[in-house]
């Protein structure tokens, strides 16, 4: 096969350096080209970027604020925003080179194209560098400032203890409906959600109703107004107020009231509050729901609470297995108080009995009829309320005739021998942090929504023993929010031996049971067996902590154990 060789390749000498070059338009070599033309000319070589350390965003030009992590396609493109002149070039790719995090630089590497001459493209590879400068946001401002919300959400019940806003506090984290509020303060009768628009207090106001029974009443009131442009500024106000009934209260309602609901017994208990109330008649097993907005055409408060139940021992129980209805079964049963056949004695070194010697009812056995006959068995203990030596302040209860009043209303069983022990408990709560050193504030060592509780600190512990040993107690009021596995427990340090732990700025609150001291030569000395039955929070119902929301306290904490 015979060779052909292929068409002769023309070359030229450059015109600056000589060096032979295929011919183009500017007859020039690559080099001696760029050295000519400057395709990056009015492309600066230097930028900053805005940061807001408290809520770590970026400004995106030209007034947005972005979330972004370092080296993301969403920083990348926020940097190449701040660019003026790069409309006049091709990019063709751009990527972040690796700098220490403490430098408050960012060095992105850009390679782009341009046509310099006749059909002859230029390809150039060059840096810029970026200054972070950090600064504060509009919001973030507006936090730091005082007085610049726009609207606010007063959330109020008239009840003299703050176990709903507990419990209400876990709804709101567990739903993150704090996320849009700027601040909280608490107040005599409840708290006030502060935002910085009217629609983020709209949809609080909107997450209150779907989980509690509430009725609302909005307000304005005008700052300033242009008559040019027929534009005003206004303060937003919602009153938001919870039906003053809680769980296990004893209700009494009035007789043409109770006629409406399949005519039940006026004298109830309520079993469960959400964005209604379950009212149970525990003689009768007969249930019925009040929605908010029929209970407030006719409110009726309770006549009493949980703080006035006693403790009673169940000494015989018939249950009826015929009349069941859901978890509830109706059972006869012989109770006495608690303390009723004890020793002086010992009665006299227990600080919880309580002394009946002078009522005479040291002795006497009540008989009753109950709704937890499935779960109470002879030797239980059961708090209820007496109403033998009740006396009410209510209309509606003292028209009730005698004979449709018993001596004992039983609500739930309890569990005092495990109380005694006073276990650790494997499970925490979250709350949400509030600012420190707000008006009203009257403890430093809580630092979370419903927990300054006015000026007595032991009714505030009790309240919150008090809810604690309901989620214990109630499976189903603990399935409606978040628990959190508790820290393994470790012996703590001497008292100079100590670091103080640091905290994150924006670190989320956690409450946490104090550690117990228990001395050495400890010993079983209860002979009180604890009940087989106690509701153990099991650890699948526990959630992990969010190590995230530390900022990182946790890595610093391993590091100084290990120096």
């Amino acid at each position: 096969m015979e060779f052909v060789a292929g068409p002769a390749v023309h070359r030229v000498l450059c015109a600056d350096c000589g060096t032979p070059i295929v011919p183009n338009s500017a007859n020039l070599c690559v080099s001696c080209l760029r050295n000519t033309v400057d395709i990056t000319e009015g492309i600066p070589k230097q930028a900053a970027v805005s940061f807001c350390r408290n809520c770590e965003r970026f400004l995106a030009p030209p007034s947005s604020w972005t979330l972004a992590k370092p080296e993301s396609a969403e920083l990348l493109s926020i940097c190449l925003k701040k660019l003026k002149g790069l409309n006049k070039v091709r990019l063709t790719e751009a990527h972040f080179i690796w700098t220490e995090p403490h430098s408050k630089r960012l060095r992105v590497s850009m390679t782009v194209q341009k046509e310099v001459l006749t059909n002859t493209i230029l390809e150039q590879t060059f840096e810029i560098e970026y200054l972070v400068q950090h600064g504060q946001c509009p919001d973030c401002a507006k936090l730091a400032a005082k007085n610049t919300w726009k609207a606010l959400v007063q959330v109020r019940q008239k009840v003299p203890h703050k176990r709903t806003f507990l419990y209400l506090e876990q709804l709101i984290l567990k739903h993150n409906a704090q996320k849009d509020t700027i601040s909280i303060k608490e107040v005599r009768d409840g708290l006030d959600f502060f935002y910085s628009s009217k629609s983020h207090a709209l949809k609080m106001v909107e997450f209150l109703a779907s989980v509690a029974p509430i009725k609302s009443k909005a307000s304005e009131q005008l700052l300033s107004s242009d008559v040019h442009s027929s534009t005003a500024n206004f303060k937003y106000t919602y009153s938001v107020e919870i039906v003053p009934i809680c769980k296990d209260d004893l209700v009494c309602m009035p007789l043409k009231q109770a006629r409406t609901f399949s005519n039940i017994n006026p004298l109830t208990v309520c079993i469960r509050v959400g964005n209604s109330l379950q009212l149970l008649d525990p003689q009768t097993l007969q249930t019925c729901e009040i929605p908010s907005q029929i209970y407030w055409r006719a409110p009726f408060d309770s006549l009493a609470s949980v703080t006035d139940l006693k403790e009673f021992t169940i000494l015989d129980i018939d249950p009826d297995h015929s009349r069941q209805k859901g978890k509830f079964l109706m059972a006869d049963a012989q109770v006495a108080l608690a303390g009723a056949f004890h020793s002086s004695g010992k009665q006299a070194d227990d600080e919880d009995s309580m002394d009946f010697e002078s009522s005479g009812l040291t002795t006497q056995v009540f008989h009753t009829r109950t709704h937890l006959g499935a779960i109470l068995q002879p030797g239980d203990t059961a708090l209820g309320y007496f109403l033998t030596n009740a006396n009410f302040n209510s209309d509606n209860f003292a028209s009730l005739p005698v004979s449709r009043i018993p001596d004992i209303i039983l609500v739930k069983k309890t569990y005092p021998n495990r109380r005694k022990k006073s276990k650790v408990r494997n499970w925490k709560l979250r709350s949400i942090a509030k600012e420190a050193g707000e008006e009203g504030e009257t403890s430093n060592a809580r630092g979370a929504i419903g927990r300054m509780g006015g000026r007595d600190l032991k009714k505030v512990e009790q309240d919150y023993e008090i809810f604690l040993r309901d989620l214990e107690e109630d499976p189903e009021l603990r399935s409606g929010i978040n628990l959190y596995k508790a820290p393994e427990v470790t012996m703590s340090a001497p008292e100079g031996e100590r670091k103080p732990r640091k905290r994150a700025q924006f670190a989320m609150d956690v409450d946490e049971a104090p550690a117990e001291v228990i001395p050495a030569n400890t010993t079983e000395e209860d002979d009180d067996e604890e009940e087989p039955d106690f509701p153990d929070v099991k650890l699948d119902e526990l959630l992990e902590g969010f190590d995230e929301m530390t900022l990182g306290a946790g890595e610093d904490e391993a590091e100084e154990e290990q120096s």
